[in-house]
């Protein structure tokens, strides 16, 4: 595999969680395997736009796919994707604190201008 390739495909998991409703997607089939009938009823979305989202984490080799007679049933491929999802969520923690700073500096300025 050339390094190209490795960045590609760093850069098609990344892009597959970078939408909310996939994470949420995610989030719904961590733990159990979950058949289409059970995620549509889940998410006030279009049958169409679930089924786009599950195939974008199904191409990026995040999500597993098998057919039981007519149904499809999806489940987490490699449960380290939420290893990778908690360290996103320390970063914005980290973010998010630091903004919170930030407004109380703010904050202590403007009430020194009354």
């Amino acid at each position: 595999m050339t390094e190209k390739s490795v960045l590609q495909l760093r850069a098609k998991i990344l892009v597959a969680l970078s939408d909310p409703i996939r994470l949420e997607l995610l989030d719904f089939l961590s733990g159990k395997e979950r058949c289409v009938c059970e995620i549509l009823p889940a998410f006030p979305r279009s049958q169409s736009t679930i089924s786009k989202h599950l195939n974008i984490l199904y191409e990026a080799d995040i999500l597993d796919r098998r057919m039981d007679g007519k149904r499809t049933i999806y489940s987490i491929k490699d449960p380290q994707i939420f290893e990778l999802i908690r360290l996103v969520d320390s970063i914005a923690f980290r973010q998010i604190s630091d903004l919170a700073e930030t407004g109380r500096i703010l904050e202590r300025s403007l009430n020194n201008r009354s």
